[in-house]
């Protein structure tokens, strides 16, 4: 058996020869496929077709295909309804940003770790059954009084937070304690970001996050609700 195209197949029931031929003029026909007369063979395959061998073309027969199937076959139905390709996915109607909850958290007495890690969750939609790895599904956090998240053991005075201007010598490093009094904010955006992706969805989702300091902030006309913390352990006790 030798074939030419991948939608045409020659069969050879005389002999056991193969006939092989140059690759050649194709002529255009109506059906998905070419006829032997198109084709230009070498003089082996020439003997073989003078022969009483029995050749055969295998196309595509467009009446036994299903119509709601044939728009993979025929060009005036190049638009029908995609038959192949079951699984949800969603679009960009899905995930508008004007459409999604709002969230509000107070960060008072609340562990570090495991308040961004529920914050994450909700940013990234991990919570719903719609959630994509690649799809921004989530909603908005809001993070009020920042400036009294709290950390368990010596985090206080061993956690160190490093930053570097891109100079020789540049490298600041101060602890956690340190940058609560300077930019309490910082604290809370440092632990989500290292939370969400890497890449460009990341970036996207982490503009879902607002901290601010002290009890106000200028999100009322989006009415946020309670963030649902179901971890006992995220409040700790003094």
């Amino acid at each position: 058996m030798a074939s030419a195209s991948s939608s045409v197949m020659f069969f050879c029931t005389a002999s056991s020869q193969k006939p092989s031929f140059t690759s050649a003029r194709v002529k255009k026909t109506p059906f998905f496929g070419f006829s032997l007369l198109s084709l230009t063979f070498s003089p082996t395959a020439k003997s073989a077709l003078n022969t009483k061998q029995r050749f055969e073309i295998k196309c595509q027969d467009l009446s036994i295909v299903p119509k709601e199937q044939r728009w993979m076959f025929e060009e005036s139905e190049v638009n029908g309804p995609d038959i192949w390709n079951k699984t949800w996915y969603p679009k960009a109607a899905d995930h508008v940003n004007t459409n999604k909850p709002w969230y509000i958290v107070d960060a008072t007495d609340k562990v570090l770790g495991r308040l961004a890690s529920t914050i994450a969750v909700h940013i990234r939609g991990k919570n719903l059954a719609t959630y994509t790895p690649s799809v921004d599904m989530g909603a908005f956090v809001i993070v009020v009084n920042a400036e009294k998240v709290a950390v368990s053991g010596k985090k206080r005075t061993q956690k160190l937070y490093k930053r570097h201007s891109g100079r020789p010598g540049g490298m600041k490093v101060e602890t956690f304690e340190q940058l609560q009094q300077r930019i309490p904010e910082r604290i809370i955006e440092h632990a989500v970001r290292g939370m969400l992706p890497k890449g460009r969805l990341g970036r996207q989702l982490f503009n879902h996050l607002k901290v601010y300091d002290g009890p106000d902030h200028p999100h009322e006309a989006q009415k946020p609700i309670e963030l649902p913390l179901r971890d006992k352990r995220i409040q700790k006790e003094r």
